[in-house]
């Protein structure tokens, strides 16, 4: 049987019982219920009446979130172009609605996660869209299913429009997803935790843990934006759906030093 971790919803390896703690969620950089670990199942969290939610978030990207949440909650993001789909951080739930959804759109490239909090259950997602699922190798010691998993170092293209890179700081495997022709060509960036937009819409956050609220250093955060300036985009979206719409490059440029200087003690005397 396969267990869904009640906390972070990534999925087990087939097993007859569930595991004594997730180790996701034993990391630092997430958390145990102070009730202990639970662990649930695909018909346990049918039983509860869970369903899929799909809507467009913008023209050839959709958003698919499970009502109840299911673990963390994410925002599951399809992408829809001429060479085909690419679902990235798949939910820890499925149905044959959000199947039938992605199928209409094309074939099934990929199946992607930004990093291990977003694993959810990709080896039965890949499995019902008979896709692979593409992971980055520096996280490898957190995919519990090796099934279809195809590991990359750096960059990986998903056909011309598409591409899957490796910038770290959360956690060494983070991994964005470009989409070059996105925003009527201006592109747009799907973030994952890699860059967090802020409720003040003007400003992105960089976390090594963002309910443990760890830091991640200024050099770390220069590096990952310089990184991220490369590549082709003017619209971001993070792994909860929400967006910097515009002028996303100048945003994150700004947000970075601005998270440099506050912790390279540059900005001390105004703390005292």
């Amino acid at each position: 049987m396969i267990w869904i971790c009640a906390t972070c919803g990534v999925e087990t390896a087939e097993l007859d019982e569930p595991p004594a703690t997730c180790a996701i969620c034993s990391d630092e950089r997430q958390w145990v219920p102070a009730d202990g670990q639970k662990w649930t199942t695909f018909a346990g969290l049918a039983a509860a009446g869970t369903k899929t939610d799909w809507f467009e978030v913008e023209p050839d990207l959709y958003g698919i979130t499970a009502t109840p949440r299911v673990g963390i909650g994410q925002q599951t993001m399809v992408v829809r172009t001429d060479a085909g789909v690419v679902v990235f951080d798949p939910l820890g739930y499925l149905d044959d609605a959000a199947v039938a959804h992605i199928r209409s759109l094309g074939p099934v490239l990929a199946v992607a996660a930004s990093h291990p909090h977003m694993y959810g259950c990709q080896t039965e997602w890949a499995a019902a869209l008979d896709a692979p699922v593409v992971l980055n190798v520096h996280d490898r010691e957190w995919c519990r299913r090796a099934e279809r998993v195809t590991f990359f170092d750096e960059t990986f293209d998903l056909g011309p429009d598409l591409a899957l890179h490796r910038v770290g700081g959360h956690f060494r495997g983070q991994t964005v997803l470009e989409w070059r022709t996105g925003d009527a060509g201006r592109g747009v960036l799907l973030a994952g935790d890699a860059v967090f937009p802020n409720p003040d819409r003007r400003t992105v956050s960089f976390l090594r843990s963002y309910p443990n609220r760890l830091p991640l250093s200024g050099a770390v955060v220069q590096r990952i934006a310089a990184q991220l300036e490369t590549l082709r985009f003017d619209r971001l979206y993070n792994n909860f759906g929400a967006v910097v719409p515009a002028d996303a490059k100048a945003v994150l440029r700004y947000s970075a030093d601005r998270h440099a200087a506050w912790t390279d003690g540059r900005h001390d005397a105004e703390t005292w």
